[in-house]
């Protein structure tokens, strides 16, 4: 995708990254999050021991975020060589290829930051969307925990681990 660039966030991103974030963690349909964090807590949540890029456009003279991720090592120790990643896109970018621009990011600093393998722990398994794009960037569902994630309008469905050994191409 054209015109849109990936950088880490800076202090000056947090109001626009908080009206990214809030409306997504308060919707309560893709992460289990409080859906009533208060702002600090909503930045501690996203930002607290994480690597943090947002997606922003690169046309116009005011740029926009567009979305955000973090990178994190998925556990300590003898884990640690296993990322774990959490993204968000802003309602009005999404569609337009701004989840797969910022996994394509995620998975090169991944690299670069020598992980060998990138775990998402908990993706509820009516995020069809975000579901489809792991699949076509090579994530296996290696694991279902059902019934482990209460739906706002669904009820009780299925989360799913997702991996990718970051080894193989």
């Amino acid at each position: 995708m054209t015109g849109i660039s990936l950088r880490p966030v800076r202090a000056s991103d947090h109001d626009v990254l908080i009206s990214v974030l809030q409306p997504v963690f308060a919707a309560g349909d893709t992460y289990a999050f409080d859906t009533d964090m208060t702002r600090d807590g909503t930045l501690a949540k996203w930002r607290d021991g994480h690597d943090v890029f947002v997606a922003e456009t690169t046309d116009g003279d005011s740029p926009q975020i567009l979305g955000s991720y973090y990178i994190c090592a998925n556990q300590s120790g003898g884990g640690s060589h296993v990322c774990n990643c959490g993204f968000v896109t802003a309602p009005a970018a999404r569609g337009k290829g701004v989840a797969r621009l910022m996994l394509e990011h995620a998975l090169q600093t991944a690299r670069d930051q020598g992980f060998r393998a990138m775990q998402f722990n908990f993706v509820v398994s009516t995020n069809t969307r975000a579901i489809s794009i792991w699949q076509d960037y090579g994530f296996d569902v290696v694991g279902r925990l059902p019934g482990a994630f209460r739906h706002p309008s669904e009820g009780y469905v299925d989360a799913l681990v997702m991996y990718r050994d970051l080894t193989k191409p």
